[in-house]
């Protein structure tokens, strides 16, 4: 079932129908598991870290396709149930998704003590960045044009 309904924005917007989408696709995801942060360590660069606590490297994966960063961690085993009063350490699998903005490229991937560190940096093109456009007098409009 849809949260909002973007009907009445669509009889005036052209070309927006993927924002749309995006912000359908989160207010539908309603897994909680492996619980993560998201934080901007400049201004161009962020890291995700994910909680992934009896997760080995192996176990792991991250990969991106299409704009979006996509997390998941298979266990090779079952662990033994036999013994075992009280499960309170989740080890199911999981699968989490991250659309990523324009630019933002993965950089690296570590994990340590139980976190999974998700480098990313926003990388813009020369073209995009702003420049100073230089302001010539009128002395100097008239030397070109006599040159």
């Amino acid at each position: 079932m849809r949260a909002f309904d973007f009907s009445p924005f669509f009889r005036s917007t052209v070309g927006f129908d993927r924002l749309f989408d995006l912000v359908d696709q989160v207010s539908q995801q309603e897994a909680s598991y492996p619980p993560y942060n998201i934080e901007r360590t400049d201004e161009n660069h962020y890291r995700i870290t994910l909680a992934v606590a009896g997760f080995a490297e192996n176990e792991l994966s991250a990969e991106v396709a299409e704009g979006v960063l996509t997390v998941s961690g298979k266990h090779g085993e079952e662990t033994p149930k036999e013994g075992v009063l009280y499960r309170g350490i989740a080890g199911r699998s999981f699968e989490r998704r991250f659309q990523l903005a324009d630019h933002v490229e993965v950089r690296g991937a570590k994990l340590e003590n139980g976190l999974l560190h998700i480098d990313l940096e926003r990388v813009v093109p020369e073209a995009q960045k702003p420049r100073r456009i230089a302001i010539n007098g009128a002395a100097a409009i008239e030397a070109k044009k006599a040159a």
